[in-house]
């Protein structure tokens, strides 16, 4: 029997991977302390109106390696045809926008864009890549640094300020001045350390270097090759993006799989080959543990038997989001045609960013906006435990003075989503590295996927899941 910890979509597609792999239904356990599937994936459809709220990932790319895999996941469950893309010639996709200097700037998207100098940039953006040609090496070989250093030394301030810092802010409401460069940058910093410089190392690899294929590549779907051919820059399924794990938990359910909700961990008893799951009272011996879980909650269930592993486990730190879901029955309130701003922590003000859903996908003639606060930043805006009423005036407030929308919404919904984006600082993947070396090395039938761990986008923790199980199959575990 194997276990697996949590019913978010890294822990349901780990499930549909063991049976992919030939595990038989009854020998796979669910367990999820919510009383629902989908974990921070969360939609909530009003169909009669024409609108979607999404407090939490709502959107996924399309490339690469764990992007493919993602897209061969949805045709193998059904959803193919549910796909909701946004090509790269969308508004969405063309225009990405900052709020930095008293104003909304539109980002470049062309080669002519780079070319020139557009605010908040005070020189074109291209210079950038002369000043990484001529700045050398680190004086000391560097083994990890924060995100806005190395921004910061090969690129510049102020890509480092308006550029990257605004950007962690959407992906993980991280502060790149604690963010590891190897969350989004891994392979510009090993050009650097390895040859100088991130255009040099790039250019001495495409002459010098034969292009390897990667030896995880598959065969793509068919989804995966339309995306290609296509040339998504995004997309989402209809009805909302919680459609996918909840396809995913509905197969499992129709092939027996049990999936326990709203149950209580007690206690976990790791004897050897075995372990022992106290749920709700009840004792049950497993064979497998597989956790996708936060690492925090993990670290208090091995606490006691292994102290260094719960704290290395309860060392990653988590942030706090305050997503805020806006509706007016008014059509295009926002005025600019884009996929959202994003605010740099350097501007000072209380909130990560606004997402534009109503430019981005079809919501009839409503005007949807996400306004996204806190991360990084939380206590410092709105204290330990901010009411809703608080966070909801902020948001207007700010929707008011940077898009000019003064009318009171239709309706809203505000999330208040604790410990919910794990923050990869400097030295996370070192830490991750010893984490799992432990466990191996102490023998424990225990295996880890999700976000805490190799990556926090939908991409990164379905195909964590996947190498997860593929690591238990392929260590002869049946």
């Amino acid at each position: 029997m194997t276990a697996i910890l949590g019913a978010g979509i890294s822990g349901l597609s780990a499930g549909y991977y063991l049976l992919r792999k030939g595990l038989t239904p009854s020998s796979v356990l669910i367990l999820e302390t919510s009383n629902r599937v989908g974990g921070w994936i969360r939609s909530e459809r009003f169909d009669s109106e024409g609108y979607v709220f999404e407090s939490g990932p709502r959107t996924i790319r399309p490339k690469g390696l764990a992007a493919s895999n993602t897209l061969d996941l949805i045709e193998d469950v059904g959803l193919a045809d549910q796909v909701y893309p946004i090509f790269s010639n969308h508004v969405a996709a063309r225009n990405r926008m900052i709020y930095a200097k008293g104003k909304l700037n539109m980002l470049p998207s062309d080669v002519v864009g780079v070319l020139k100098t557009k605010p908040p940039f005070t020189k074109p953006l291209f210079m950038a890549g002369f000043k990484d040609l001529f700045t050398g090496r680190s004086s000391v070989r560097l083994e990890d640094e924060t995100i806005y250093s190395f921004v910061n030394r090969r690129f510049g301030r102020e890509i480092a300020d308006y550029a990257i810092s605004a950007m962690l802010c959407g992906i993980c409401a991280g502060d790149a001045k604690q963010i590891s460069v190897k969350f989004l940058m891994k392979r510009m910093f090993e050009m650097e350390q390895a040859h100088g410089g991130v255009i040099k190392g790039f250019l001495k690899d495409a002459l010098f270097r034969k292009k390897q294929q990667d030896t995880k590549a598959q065969d793509s779907s068919e989804l995966a090759k339309r995306a290609k051919a296509e040339n998504w820059s995004i997309y989402s399924i209809y009805g909302g993006l919680q459609t996918l794990p909840i396809r995913i938990g509905l197969i499992l359910k129709e092939q027996m799989v049990d999936i326990r909700t709203d149950v209580t961990f007690e206690e976990i008893v790791f004897d050897g080959n075995q372990i022992l799951l106290k749920v709700d009272g009840k004792e049950r011996v497993v064979d497998r543990l597989i956790s996708s879980i936060p690492s925090y909650k993990l670290a208090k269930h091995v606490e006691k038997q292994h102290p260094s592993l719960s704290k290395e486990l309860a060392a990653i730190p988590f942030v706090d989001v305050a997503v805020i879901n806006i509706r007016y029955k008014t059509p295009n309130l926002q005025k600019y045609e884009a996929f959202g701003f994003l605010v740099p922590p350097i501007e000072n003000l209380p909130i990560l960013g606004v997402i534009f859903d109503s430019c981005c996908f079809d919501m009839e003639n409503n005007t949807v906006l996400t306004v996204m606060m806190g991360g990084s930043w939380f206590e410092k805006w709105f204290g330990t435990n901010p009411k809703e009423e608080q966070l909801l005036t902020v948001a207007l407030e700010q929707l008011r003075k940077i898009l000019g929308i003064r009318e009171p919404p239709d309706s809203y919904k505000v999330n208040i989503l604790r410990k919910c984006i794990p923050q990869y600082v400097v030295g996370h993947h070192k830490r991750v590295d010893a984490i799992r070396q432990y466990i191996r090395e102490h023998k424990i039938p225990l295996a880890l996927c999700g976000s805490s761990y190799d990556g926090v986008g939908v991409n990164d923790v379905i195909l964590s899941a996947r190498e997860c199980v593929d690591g238990l199959i392929g260590n002869g575990f049946k």
